[in-house]
């Protein structure tokens, strides 16, 4: 998974880099790029091999979003594809492993940052340091969510999707700092303790999240449904997920 997130990050990066690039509308008005679907196609492709039992499910093949099974891969090939069209840099690979309603494997990358986070075989996460061999390993760094204080919250929200819902939400606690993020970017930012809590107030789908998930599940945080902070699950139909608070254990969730 950490190879072909490199090898589909290579592959965004050169079409990120061209004078210009198509930028085509979904049937639900998402944007898609040339990038999307070549990452797609490379990811889908090497998963299959090395997985040919696992269901995969990813953004970009519709038919495999009515698709079920208690264990499958879910993939992302770019999650951030506004921040890719205004060359902001904050997207990322993902590709996580479900199990039983839970992410349990995940991998982000973030190739225009130079950031890649991932699962260990054990379900501790790790920030890789760069510069990033695809046939080796590097220096790994285990990461952790932070030791909250719920007096100074670190929030991190989105840069593409920020709304009122949102900074209502957020305006119910004690904030000392905000940060914004694009992407599954948000996850990572809180496994590493630089943000406490990422409150999602909006639409999103389980290949948005579940690399994420994964990467601060194995730091020690946790993500909850918005409406009554029970576990976020997945397998759900067509994959859509409701209002999630993805957070640092030990900080005081307020109510919606």
């Amino acid at each position: 998974m950490r190879k072909l997130a490199l090898e589909a990050g290579d592959v965004i990066m050169e079409i990120y880099n061209s004078d210009d690039f198509d930028v085509r509308a979904k049937s639900d008005d998402s944007p898609v790029t040339a990038a999307d679907e070549a990452a797609d196609a490379l990811i889908s492709a090497g998963l299959r091999a090395a997985f040919p039992d696992v269901l995969l499910v990813t953004e970009e093949q519709a038919d495999s979003h009515s698709e079920q099974a208690s264990a499958f891969l879910i993939v992302d090939p770019l999650d951030g594809t506004k921040e890719f069209i205004h060359r902001r840099g904050d997207f990322t690979v993902n590709i996580a492993y479900v199990r039983d309603g839970m992410p349990i494997r995940g991998v982000v990358y973030a190739p225009a940052k130079g950031r890649m986070f991932f699962t260990r075989a054990d379900g501790a996460s790790v920030e890789e340091q760069g510069p990033f061999d695809k046939t080796a390993i590097g220096t790994l760094s285990p990461i952790a969510v932070s030791t909250p204080d719920n007096a100074n919250l670190v929030v991190v929200a989105s840069k593409s999707h920020r709304d009122q819902a949102t900074d209502d939400y957020i305006n119910k606690y004690a904030v000392k700092d905000m940060t914004s993020a694009g992407s599954s970017l948000k996850f990572c930012l809180v496994a590493t303790g630089e943000a406490d809590i990422y409150p999602r107030v909006g639409r999103t789908m389980e290949w948005d999240t579940a690399a994420g998930h994964a990467v601060l599940k194995g730091a020690g945080g946790e993500v909850v449904r918005f409406d009554d902070h029970s576990p976020l699950t997945y397998g759900k139909p067509i994959y859509e997920n409701p209002f999630f608070i993805a957070h640092a254990r030990g900080v005081e969730l307020k109510k919606a």
